[in-house]
C-alpha cells in the first residue's frame, strides 16, 4: 500500500491520528506533498514511515527545504507519480507536468481540499490535510494494486472512506 498525505503544518510532531496514523505505519511507502513546516515534523514522519517520499511546500522552513526537493518522481508498485506541493501550479500546469514526466498520477497539496479528478490525460490527486483541514474535511489517500489498475480511496482519520477511484 502507498499512503499519501499533505499539509501537516506542524511544529513538533507528525500530527497523525486514527486511520491516518495506521495507514502511514502500514504502508510500504508514504508520499507527503509538502508543508511539514519544521524539521522535527519531517523527522517524526521518517520515524513512522518505512519509506518517505516528501517534497517541500510554501510554508516549510529552511531546514526542511535543505533536505527535500520541490518536485519528486516516484515509481512504486507499478505506478509512476510526480509529486509537488502545488502552490506554483494550476490544474493545467499540473496536467502538463504529469504528461511531461510520463506519470500515471500527479500528487499535490496546498489547498487542503481532498479530491481526485482527471486532468488532461493524467489523474490529479490532492489528499487534503490530515491535520489542518481548514474549511475542508481531514483526509489522506491510500493506493493499492487492484488487478490491472491501481485502486485508491480518500479516507478521514476516523476511517470513513468518502471517495474511491481507479488509476
Amino acid at each position: 500500500m502507498l499512503t499519501v498525505v499533505s499539509d501537516t503544518h506542524g511544529t513538533g510532531t507528525h500530527r497523525l491520528s486514527g486511520r491516518t496514523r495506521e495507514a502511514v505505519r502500514e504502508a510500504d511507502a508514504v508520499v507527503h506533498a509538502g508543508d511539514f513546516t519544521t524539521e522535527s515534523v519531517l523527522d517524526a514522519f521518517q520515524s513512522e514511515a518505512r519509506r518517505l517520499y516528501g517534497v517541500i511546500g510554501n510554508n516549510d522552513r529552511p531546514a526542511v527545504r535543505n533536505r527535500l526537493p520541490a518536485k519528486r518522481v516516484v515509481e512504486h508498485a507499478g505506478i509512476r507519480l510526480v509529486v509537488v506541493h502545488g502552490h506554483e501550479h494550476t490544474e493545467t500546469t499540473l496536467s502538463l507536468l504529469g504528461r511531461q514526466e510520463a506519470a500515471d498520477l500527479v500528487v499535490f497539496g496546498h489547498s487542503h481540499r481532498p479530491g481526485v479528478h482527471e486532468g488532461d490525460g493524467v489523474t490529479l490527486l490532492n489528499p487534503g490535510s490530515h491535520a489542518q483541514p481548514r474549511r475542508h474535511r481531514s483526509a489522506h489517500a491510500e493506493l493499492e494494486h487492484n488487478g490491472d489498475a491501481i485502486g485508491g480511496r480518500l479516507i478521514d482519520p476516523d476511517g470513513t472512506v468518502f471517495e474511491e477511484f481507479r488509476i
